[in-house]
């Protein structure tokens, strides 16, 4: 017994998970020590505000990969989300909270469209959601256009218990972007880690076929995956139109390469049938704090805050695959016996 404990301890250290965990408190040594005021608490928990929308999405982003999914219209989502808040509250006269709840409501019927050209009509789902990418984002352009505030402007004004959203802090230290975060985070653990619903998910990801032998409605069930996908969009365009004060239609243009990386880095397998939520999460922890420490520790311009992470996806995608080589595999239990758990 106490080997088979000792020998199911070594597996969860093993786990990506304690790599990603590594990675993020290695960032905080190497950006905290070139420069001391990334480590103040109230800088750090202040950087949550430009990368929590990324964290919020990528949760529920995991779900459509897994199924053997992508979503890459979620950013449009986003800036449609803003801009139907602030043309339904300014010029429409609809309360703040009645506001968002119709952008929610907009967004889970765009997540539903494309979700059923996928499950339904069997069309690529890359095809399907670049293609919801344009619409959206076009779609948030007409809809800014139905405003008395010019577009480039934005709609600003919003009530003091709607830009709470983002201002508040638990405690006068914690913002409530976090507390948004973790409790999505337990959200989507339970339901995809701990429900019926999310054994369904991974079923479908692993062997569709089956899934469907089983009796699982799997075209239902991966429209569902891109609903919620777009409902967590719906909340990140919520979260930082309040954090902005401003409503757009082109804000979050700029998360689709680190939401697809965040999942990617997490462990979820761009084919399906592997992912977790808890890994998604602490991959878009470090790849928000790469984007935040660089520039603060290391005067790297913003603009090229892409390179970084765009080499990080290679790296991890690149690394799966030559992992998932028989002769690399072979190569590797060659030079390395015991790593590989082989006896010589």
């Amino acid at each position: 017994m106490k080997h088979l404990r000792s020998s199911n301890g070594l597996e969860k250290l093993k786990r990506w998970e304690f790599v990603l965990l590594a990675i993020l408190l290695l960032e905080f040594v190497i950006f905290g020590a070139k420069n001391p005021k990334f480590l103040m608490p109230n800088v750090l928990l202040g950087s949550i505000n430009d990368i929590i929308s990324i964290c919020i999405i990528s949760l529920f982003v995991t779900f459509v990969m897994i199924t053997g999914g992508i979503d890459i219209q979620v950013a449009s989502i986003v800036g449609l989300t803003s801009i139907v808040i602030g043309v339904t509250w300014q010029d429409a006269g609809l309360n703040i909270w009645a506001a968002c709840l119709v952008a929610v409501l907009v967004a889970s019927l765009c997540g539903a469209l494309s979700g059923f050209f996928v499950a339904y009509c069997g069309v690529q789902p890359m095809v399907v959601t670049l293609g919801g990418s344009f619409l959206y984002s076009g779609i948030a352009l007409l809809v800014s256009k139905l405003s008395a505030t010019q577009s480039y402007k934005g709609i600003s004004g919003f009530p003091e218990s709607f830009l709470q959203i983002a201002s508040f802090k638990l405690f006068g230290v914690i913002p409530s972007q976090v507390l948004i975060f973790a409790g999505l985070t337990v959200i989507a653990y339970f339901l995809l880690h701990r429900s019926k619903y999310g054994r369904k998910v991974f079923l479908i990801g692993v062997n569709p076929r089956a899934a469907e032998f089983s009796g699982i409605n799997s075209r239902l069930v991966i429209l569902s995956t891109y609903v919620l996908s777009a409902a967590s969009a719906a909340i990140a365009g919520i979260v930082l139109t309040s954090y902005l004060g401003t409503a757009k239609s082109d804000i979050g243009m700029t998360f689709t390469l680190p939401i697809i990386t965040a999942v990617v880095l997490g462990g979820t397998l761009s084919s399906g049938g592997k992912g977790s939520v808890i890994g998604t999460a602490l991959a878009a922890l470090v790849i928000g704090i790469l984007r935040f420490g660089l520039p603060l520790s290391f005067k790297i311009n913003t603009q090229y805050l892409d390179i970084p992470v765009g080499l990080m996806l290679l790296l991890v995608v690149i690394g799966r695959s030559l992992s998932s080589n028989p002769r690399v595999i072979k190569l590797f239990a060659g030079k390395f016996p015991r790593l590989m758990g082989m006896k010589n």
